[in-house]
């Protein structure tokens, strides 16, 4: 098993704490990750895209000359698809664009989302992050004492609302519980910090 320092939230090394390498510490997967964050973004798509057919816009109800004899080719009515204001023809309709992986594919998906941070020394594990108020000085110290830079995801084992709200008006700050946990988020953010309870809860988890 691989170690890792563990922080308080004043950025002072406090303990070590063994990581599973059944977890943390596998080969990762590249395929199998860019599948899982094409279908977590094909997921969050609305489908509620919509055009109107020459059957929906409004008026056309006439041909708009006779067929034969003005020296214009034949028309059957001002709203077929060549017209301007006509109906679209093939154009999207509402639809549902989710679809699902197989668990095994999630977990391996995951573990190797989670192997990466690790690998690449962008994962911080903190005692406890927690705070006594609505805050938001307290998380933006925090991310300063542990000298985090850019996009950083922070993970707690259970929502905990002034943690959320407090991190909340922080410019590429986002929060998430284990259970929230997803691979596009952890590859998206550039550090991923997590409480030392989540560690424990992603392990028994995944392992």
């Amino acid at each position: 098993m691989s170690q890792i320092a563990v922080f308080d939230m004043t950025g002072k090394k406090v303990a070590d704490t063994e990581l599973n390498d059944a977890v943390f510490g596998i080969e990762p997967n590249k395929t199998i990750m860019h599948a899982m964050v094409v279908n977590y973004l094909a997921n969050q798509r609305q489908g509620t895209q919509s055009t109107l057919t020459r059957t929906e816009v409004k008026g056309g109800g006439r041909k708009p000359w006779r067929q034969k004899g003005t020296g214009h080719a034949r028309q059957g009515s001002i709203r077929a698809p060549q017209w301007v204001h006509g109906g679209i023809a093939l154009g999207p309709k509402p639809r549902d664009y989710s679809y699902s992986l197989n668990k095994k594919e999630k977990r391996l998906a995951m573990k190797s989302a989670l192997s990466v941070k690790v690998l690449d020394e962008n994962m911080v594990v903190v005692d406890a992050i927690k705070t006594d108020e609505f805050r938001t000085k307290t998380i933006v110290d925090m991310l300063k004492a542990l000298e985090v830079e850019g996009k950083a995801l922070i993970v707690t084992a259970e929502a905990d609302a002034k943690v959320i709200k407090s991190a909340g008006n922080i410019p590429g700050v986002k929060t998430a519980t284990v259970n929230t946990l997803n691979v596009y988020d952890i590859l998206n953010y550039d550090k991923f910090i997590v409480a030392a309870d989540a560690v424990a809860k992603i392990e028994e988890v995944y392992a």
